[in-house]
């Protein structure tokens, strides 16, 4: 529209028209007259406000969904941190429950043979350059720990302890090449000296070359004089093999020994010996044969089958 002095006139007296209708609509309260003409504008132009903000609504509730997702999120997050701390705790249990039961494994062995002991983890292995199978563990001169006292564990003989520090100390493994312990054989007084061979099983030789050894034999410590550095009765391993008997001063047994020496944590040095001798009382219980099971076939003779009269 043209700006002219008619149509000036007429934004003035629009203006004003709607200065007096806003007058007399506050004046008029809930009875105003121009409350009928607000409910028909509503009717018009409600539908419209309607569908504005359902087209609206969706932005809002998707800016919402996007709130929400970040604090979804979020949780998401941290229950997935608690279970893997909770799957950790659990780890940590299992090797805490795999450590106690090695623990009694140790203080059975001990009790059987009554040693006395002093319980140690195995904190490092001997280096990797060297020859030597050695370990050292977290018990040393503080603890009481010496030179040349037996090391076991829950299976048996693991070694016997080098050098002392004041918290730790070296313990040579049985299996070392440098390491010898006197033997003697189950149930009889068959003496021998055990020698490691690293991952191959013990060598032992018999001072009597004409004993009666056979494959499944068990072998403990004869024990040292003043029990260092071996006490004796602790288990040594099993005769997996013997030499032919050639007529010689010894025989020559190998043993698999009872102790891994590739899986060693808890050990027990002896730091006091046993009154007595316990003999063979520290060796496993022996496993029981397993019955060969018999199986009985029935032949019933088919109908038929020709009789043996009628073929005569």
């Amino acid at each position: 529209m043209r700006d002219t002095k008619e149509s000036r006139l007429l934004l003035v007296l629009l203006v004003a028209i709607a200065f007096a209708l806003i007058t007399v609509d506050i004046r008029g309260g809930r009875n105003s007259p121009v409350d009928g003409a607000r409910h028909a504008a509503a009717a018009v132009f409600g539908p419209v406000e309607n569908g504005l903000s359902s087209a609206v609504d969706p932005v809002g509730n998707a800016v919402s969904a996007i709130r929400e997702s970040g604090s979804r999120h979020d949780r998401l997050a941290a229950l997935e941190k608690e279970n893997a701390a909770l799957k950790a705790k659990l780890g940590s249990d299992d090797r805490n429950r795999s450590r106690l039961k090695q623990l009694e494994k140790v203080l059975k062995i001990a009790g059987d043979g009554q040693y006395g002991i002093k319980g140690a983890q195995v904190i490092a292995i001997g280096s990797a350059q060297g020859f030597s199978w050695t370990l050292t563990i977290d018990a040393g001169a503080d603890d009481g720990i010496k030179r040349d006292m037996t090391v076991l564990n829950g299976d048996g003989l693991v070694g016997r302890v080098t050098t002392v520090g004041p918290s730790t100390a070296t313990v040579l493994l049985a299996n070392d090449p440098d390491f010898t312990v006197g033997t003697r054989m189950e149930a009889g007084d068959e003496l021998g000296f055990a020698s490691g061979q690293g991952d191959r099983p013990l060598r032992v030789e018999l001072l009597n070359g004409k004993a009666e050894v056979k494959k499944g034999d068990r072998l403990v410590t004869f024990g040292s004089q003043a029990d260092r550095p071996f006490v004796p009765g602790v288990p040594v391993g099993v005769v997996s093999r013997v030499d032919p008997s050639g007529g010689g001063l010894t025989r020559t047994l190998y043993v698999t020994p009872y102790v891994s020496f590739t899986k060693l944590d808890i050990v027990g040095v002896v730091v006091q010996a046993p009154k007595n001798d316990p003999r063979d009382t520290v060796l496993p219980a022996k496993p029981k044969p397993v019955p060969t099971p018999t199986v009985t076939v029935t032949v019933t003779p088919s109908a038929n089958a020709p009789d043996t009269d009628e073929q005569q």
